[in-house]
C-alpha cells in the first residue's frame, strides 16, 4: 500500500511528469555539429513520506557521430581521451546510447503513473538542446522527454541557496562533491539528483508541498 501510495504522489508532484536527471559531456557548445561524448541520466522516486529520492543511473560513453565536431579545448575541460582503449571498446553509437536511456526512462514513467519524463539538469538548456539535437539527428520518433520543459538545478539553488556552480550549490546543500570527479557525465547527473531531490525536498518540509492534503486526497479516491 505504502509503494502505491508513494507513486501516486509521485504521479501528482509534477503534474504526471517524471524528472529524470540527465547531464552530457560535449564536443563543444553546438548541438547542431559539435559531438555528445558520454550522457548519464538518473531517474527518481518517492518515499512513503512524499521525499524525492535518486533510483537509478544509467551512463554511456559515447561516439561520435560521423562529422561531428570535437574542440581540443572541451577534450582538455573535461578529461576525455577520444583514442583511450577502454573507452573504444565501450562506447556506443548516439542512437544506441539514446536507446539505452530512453528505455529505462519509459519503464520509470510507466511505474510511476506518470505520462512523460521531464528533464532536470544544471544549466537544464544546454543539456536539453544537445539531446534534442541527437534525437532529432537519429530520427528517434519516441522521445520520453517532454520537448521544450526542463528543471533547472541552477536557477533552482540560486534561489534556495544563493549558489549556482553545482559543486558550491551542493555544498551548500550539505551534499559531499569531489572536484577530481567533476566533468564525467555519471558524477555530475548524480550529484545533480542529489541537489535536486535536496530542493524539493527542503520546500516540501517548509510546508510549500502540503504532503496531508495530498495524503487526505488520495485516501479518499
Amino acid at each position: 500500500m505504502s509503494e502505491a501510495i508513494a507513486r501516486e504522489m509521485m504521479a501528482q508532484r509534477f503534474r504526471s511528469f517524471l524528472p529524470v536527471v540527465v547531464d552530457m559531456e560535449t564536443g563543444g557548445f553546438n548541438a547542431e555539429r559539435d559531438a555528445i561524448l558520454e550522457i548519464a541520466a538518473v531517474t527518481l522516486s518517492m518515499d512513503p513520506e512524499g521525499n524525492l529520492i535518486p533510483d537509478a543511473t544509467y551512463a554511456f560513453h559515447v561516439s561520435p557521430f560521423e562529422g561531428a565536431n570535437v574542440e581540443q579545448s572541451a577534450l582538455d575541460f573535461t578529461g576525455i581521451k577520444l583514442d583511450d582503449p577502454l573507452r573504444q571498446q565501450v562506447a556506443l553509437g548516439e542512437a544506441e546510447a539514446l536507446g539505452e536511456i530512453f528505455r529505462p526512462v519509459r519503464k520509470a514513467v510507466k511505474a510511476n503513473g506518470c505520462t512523460r519524463a521531464i528533464l532536470v539538469g544544471h544549466n537544464a538548456a544546454f543539456d536539453h538542446g544537445f539531446l534534442n539535437a541527437a534525437v532529432n539527428r537519429c530520427g528517434i520518433k519516441r522521445n520520453p522527454f517532454h520537448p521544450f520543459s526542463s528543471f533547472d538545478t541552477a536557477s533552482l539553488s540560486g534561489l534556495v541557496y544563493g549558489q549556482t556552480v553545482l559543486a558550491r550549490a551542493c555544498r551548500a546543500a550539505g551534499i559531499a562533491f569531489d572536484n577530481t570527479e567533476a566533468h564525467s557525465a555519471r558524477y555530475d547527473t548524480e550529484r545533480t539528483a542529489e541537489l535536486f531531490c535536496a530542493i524539493v525536498n527542503r520546500f516540501k518540509d517548509l510546508g510549500g508541498w502540503n504532503l496531508a492534503q495530498r495524503e487526505q486526497g488520495l485516501e479518499e479516491v
